[in-house]
């Protein structure tokens, strides 16, 4: 199906002071786990790996595509941020979501936040898709599961009745125990949509290599490290359409789009270029900005979870300043 610019949010008359209510939630969450660690973020918390790179813009791209970022063919530098999902910085060996973020410097123009944008960050998880439809469940489980397994036990059942919390229970243990190979070998996802000109698209980051490493699960980042040591890494960027709401929901990031009626495009390519570690580099990199919106307004997200998430990343980065 071809892409269309018929897409809508749905935005309620409460999201203001909601997302402003969660923002102040996270904040303190936040707060709490610093006393732990240290300065950092209230969720991926745990970096990996810090890497250079370049983003490639590719040519002869369709007219659909040719907005923001990848209206014109180019390269431009890029840093890589490795994660793991949690709010605690645990043995890579366990469950959880795994985050591969990464800003482009170069792009010029109106800014998703206002002002102008010299950066265009993307913000990918080893998921297709979200758990949940909500930014209400989202953000509530989100805050349980940083309080402790406790925590989150009470909240499950309070929500969802007893074998509801068992129902979650299980999603969840599914969700963050998905099967995962290694940063270099796994496809990533924006997982809800972002606006790409007039269209509305989701993103998915496909790696080049096939090279599976059983040992990587112990130290992901170490992994990654090694074979760049030895040789750049490609990745291709690509983008996948809206064609309609029933298919391609723009406010229910539960749904996978179907690669059937909306098909992904390379548009992009990201090159991790081969290199060694380098300590001042991973601090610089680690307290920079990654944000979902933090870069073009032809790409501002789209969706109430998304929205929800612009004043949670506020919060969360004044509370490292």
């Amino acid at each position: 199906m071809p892409p269309s610019t018929d897409w809508r949010e749905n935005i309620a008359d409460d999201e203001e002071t909601r997302f402003a209510g969660y923002a102040r939630a996270f904040a303190e969450a936040q707060q709490r786990k610093s006393r732990k660690y240290g300065s950092g973020r209230a969720l991926h918390r745990k970096q990996l790996a810090a890497l250079r790179a370049r983003f490639e813009v590719l040519d002869d791209l369709p007219d659909h595509a040719r907005h923001g970022l990848f209206a014109t063919p180019g390269s431009f530098p890029a840093w890589v941020r490795l994660s793991n999902g949690g709010a605690d910085k645990l043995a890579d060996a366990r469950p959880d979501i795994r985050g591969f973020s990464f800003k482009v410097f170069g792009p010029s123009g109106p800014a998703a936040l206002g002002g102008t944008a010299a950066t265009q960050d993307f913000l990918l998880i080893n998921h297709a898709a979200f758990s949940f439809a909500t930014a209400d469940e989202f953000v509530n489980l989100a805050l349980a599961a940083i309080a402790g397994p406790a925590k989150l036990l009470r909240y499950l059942a309070g929500r969802y009745g007893l074998f509801g919390a068992l129902r979650q229970i299980k999603k969840l243990a599914g969700t963050v125990g998905k099967p995962f190979s290694g940063y270099a070998t796994e496809p990533f996802y924006s997982a809800a949509p972002f606006a790409c000109g007039p269209f509305a698209a989701r993103a998915r980051l496909q790696p080049a290599s096939l090279d599976k490493r059983p040992e990587a699960r112990n130290d992901w980042g170490g992994d990654f490290h090694q074979r760049v040591a030895g040789g750049s890494l490609q990745f291709d960027f690509q983008l996948q359409f809206f064609v309609d709401e029933a298919l391609t929901p723009i406010e229910n990031p539960t749904v996978d789009w179907p690669e059937a009626v909306a098909p992904y495009l390379t548009v992009g390519r990201l090159v991790v270029m081969q290199q060694d570690i380098d300590p001042a580099f991973a601090r610089e990199v680690e307290t920079g900005r990654f944000d979902i919106w933090g870069g073009l307004a032809a790409h501002r997200p789209l969706g109430e979870i998304m929205r929800a998430r612009k004043a949670a990343y506020f919060a969360s980065q004044q509370g490292r300043t």
